[in-house]
């Protein structure tokens, strides 16, 4: 269930080890991002409570079954599921399903067959030989492929392309250097992949099903918490239980609530000086992240642990453009990644001579504010 406790339902169909913990940790992150998550059991078939794990030894079991598998019975489960789901206690009555595997095959078959108002599918094997379905799909469909996949070959990967590409209602994305189960936690993993699909994914079923959030103002009230009220509890309070934060280039931060919140009140929050003040220059919000584009600036009049840490306060004005990509479950912060100009700030506090390097001072912040300075003026050969 969501931390609401109502909201949009997600049938979960797993891949062929059963519900094991990947699924039940896959249902807790749709919980997170604002779900109520149903997972049938669809091995029921065979027995009740399979649960496969990745050794060589369930690999061998996973596929007896999967050969085995009846896919007719599976089809009549998955309807019964979604029907069962639209009435569940706090459920809005739209239904969308996600499949992984075994499971990105059924949520293949269930949007032409179960009347389900989405559906995601990652690595679905075997849907090539399925294709007469896409004409009776009537609702949104992503599919996510690994291009190095080799249970889905490229030319399977093409049939399926070419099947969907005329309905703009139907996604289709392939992941460069990623192969099965690349969004499964372990040697599978491919996070330049499992990242943008989950996020793929997410738009699919927040424009179906919802919910929505307005992640601008759930950022707006983070940063207030953080600068404002300098409060380190309530900053904690609007991110996931388990949260990071990543200073780039200087590599502060914490991951985990409780080294997070550690860094918040002895080193980040407490320690910005009075003058701390962010000037806006844009904002992109998508659907489960948001980039903020600003000037940071502030006087260097205290040790500031998380951009100068070891530097004695020099009393020098330091203005800085940056970057924060906020990403986030539901309506909570998951993580943010701040990016800047090191040497900028080196230079603006008298620890690094420009001469002869090509960084810039304070008058990169000032080409950003004003795009009509000059430009390439560090370049020796410029015309």
């Amino acid at each position: 269930m969501p931390e609401v406790g109502s909201g949009p339902v997600i049938v979960l169909l797993h891949e062929i080890f059963g519900i094991n913990q990947e699924i039940r940790d896959t249902a807790d992150l749709y919980a997170e991002e604002g779900y109520i998550v149903v997972v049938p059991d669809l091995y029921h078939q065979f027995s009740d409570g399979i649960e496969l794990g990745y050794s060589e030894y369930d690999h061998a079991q996973a596929f007896a079954y999967y050969e085995q598998f009846d896919v007719p019975r599976a089809m009549t489960d998955i309807r019964a599921a979604v029907a069962h789901a639209r009435t569940l206690p706090g459920a809005s009555g739209r239904v969308g399903i996600v499949g992984f595997c075994l499971g990105g095959k059924l949520a293949w078959l269930a949007a032409a067959q179960c009347e389900v108002d989405c559906a995601v599918g990652y690595y679905g094997v075997g849907i090539e030989d399925q294709l007469n379905l896409a004409e009776k799909i009537r609702c949104p469909l992503t599919l996510h492929f690994g291009a190095t996949d080799p249970l889905n070959p490229p030319e399977a990967i093409d049939r399926i392309s070419e099947a969907v590409e005329k309905r703009p209602d139907l996604k289709l994305y392939v992941y460069p250097e990623a192969g099965h189960a690349f969004s499964r936690s372990g040697p599978t993993f491919v996070k330049s992949a499992a990242l943008p699909a989950h996020s793929r994914s997410l738009e699919t079923l927040r424009r179906t099903l919802g919910p929505a959030y307005d992640l601008s103002a759930l950022a707006d009230h983070h940063f207030f918490l953080e600068f404002g009220e300098r409060n380190p509890e309530a900053t904690m309070r609007t991110m996931v239980p388990e949260p990071y934060v990543n200073h780039v280039p200087t590599m502060t931060g914490g991951t985990g609530h409780s080294e997070l919140l550690r860094f918040y009140t002895d080193h980040f929050i407490h320690s910005n000086p009075v003058d701390t003040k962010m000037t806006p220059i844009s904002r992109v919000v998508g659907v489960d992240r948001m980039v903020d584009e600003f000037v940071l600036s502030f006087t260097h009049d205290r040790e500031v642990d998380w951009i100068l840490p070891g530097v004695a306060p020099t009393h020098k004005r330091v203005e800085i453009p940056m970057l924060v990509v906020v990403a986030f479950r539901g309506p909570k912060l998951y993580n943010e990644h701040i990016y800047w100009d090191q040497a900028s700030v080196l230079v603006q506090i008298g620890l690094l001579d420009p001469v002869g390097l090509p960084v810039a001072g304070i008058e990169a912040t000032r080409k950003l504010m004003d795009e009509s300075l000059p430009s390439n003026t560090l370049m020796p050969n410029r015309t």
